[in-house]
């Protein structure tokens, strides 16, 4: 039996890889590229206009980037659970050291230094330390397993301070408030007690409100949210402005006049422009898509026995929801303002990467082995898997 071209019978990489990997994911995540791709064309023109840039200059990016996108994905899918391991350890050490960069000779953009600037290309340090340090605590953790001298926990602890350290430093409150959540999931599920869970979110509110406190900000995000009458919110209003013009149908592709002022039309509220353009409906939609996504990932995960792939896959899924529920939830102002990108959809290189980071690693981590060959195994994917 043959699918697009691999036999069960073939040995070769791809087939191996097209016989393991989780399809209906797969499928779900390209369909997301698509859409992304053609939303970017739809939302971003108005903001390269305002620009006095090319009408097409980030959609062509995108493409790019996009392309990039699903290049990474098969790539890290294919790699057996040892090397994606690897490869965590490693992009995590290197996001740190970018990270010390960016503190250091990075440009300060709107009261941050968050990136740093590589001919024409921005890059974000923290959007690749998320994936790789949620691997890296999962190896940590699952060492503590097998051998219980080994401290996994208290060097997670310590990882998980020195990367929230360097968030608020940046500032980036935003990613320091995900990757806190994610991290104490991850935590409860190594088996850490009740009592330092309520300890450690104990710490996390007390955090929030040093933010709040101490940086401007935080403050005044948090103060806009809580009374909008305190200061401008601008891009919340536009983006209801833009929901409520869309209603169940929208006003149809290119259509949408919100965009035309909405600064960020095509990053942080693209969700807000498609549902002006196509309708509450096609909203409801695209969120049962990122749902596929999760809810496939977190299936794989029911009968797993390998502590490393459940605590590692399952942190990569909070992380791919947990983002996208953020996003959403700034659109519709159920949340303060934050930069986080909708997966897949918003335009942005760093994010759309370490995106297809995060993807590819969960496909590898929730591979199968969907059929038994009789003949030799050369690649050793039984073994890895």
């Amino acid at each position: 039996m043959t699918a697009f071209g691999f036999g069960r019978t073939d040995n070769s990489l791809l087939t191996r890889w097209w016989w393991t990997v989780d399809r209906w994911m797969l499928s779900f995540v390209f369909i997301l590229i698509v859409a992304g791709m053609w939303l970017t064309m739809t939302a971003s023109p108005a903001v390269a206009d305002r620009l006095d840039l090319d009408l097409m200059h980030f959609a062509k990016r995108q493409a790019m980037f996009l392309t990039l996108g699903m290049m990474v994905i098969v790539s890290i899918s294919v790699m057996p659970v040892l090397l994606v391991r690897r490869l965590a350890v490693i992009g995590f050490v290197g996001s740190l050291v970018l990270m010390v960069a960016t503190l250091t000779i990075g440009p300060e953009i709107k009261g941050a230094t968050r990136w740093l600037q590589i001919g024409t290309f921005t890059l974000q340090p923290s959007e690749f330390l998320k994936p790789f340090f949620f691997v890296t605590v999962a190896w940590l953790l699952s060492v503590e397993f097998s051998d219980k001298s080994f401290p996994g926990k208290k060097v997670a602890f310590g990882l998980f301070a020195l990367c929230a350290f360097m968030l608020v430093r940046q500032p980036d409150f935003g990613q320091t408030v995900l990757i806190s959540a994610v991290w104490m999931a991850q935590m409860a599920l190594a088996g850490l007690p009740m009592m330092w869970l309520i300890f450690a979110g104990t710490v996390g509110l007390f955090g929030v409100g040093l933010g709040y406190a101490f940086l401007p900000h935080v403050t005044n995000r948090i103060d806009r949210f809580i009374n909008p009458e305190s200061g401008d919110t601008y891009q919340t209003d536009k983006a209801l402005q833009a929901m409520e013009n869309g209603g169940l149908l929208g006003q149809g592709p290119g259509s949408g006049t919100v965009k035309l002022n909405l600064p960020d039309a095509h990053t942080d509220y693209i969700y807000a422009v498609i549902g002006e353009e196509f309708g509450a409906i096609a909203c409801v939609m695209l969120l049962i898509l990122f749902a596929g996504i999760v809810v496939r990932g977190l299936a794989h995960l029911l009968k797993e026995e390998d502590p490393f792939k459940m605590l590692a896959a399952s942190a990569l899924i909070m992380q791919f929801g947990l983002q996208t529920l953020i996003n959403v939830g700034v659109n519709l102002a159920l949340l303060p303002s934050k930069g986080m990108t909708l997966p897949f959809v918003s335009y942005g290189g760093s994010s759309m990467l370490a995106l297809a980071i995060n993807v590819g690693m969960i496909l590898a981590l929730t591979r199968r082995n969907r059929f038994i060959n009789p003949g030799k195994d050369p690649l050793g994917w039984k073994a890895a898997e």
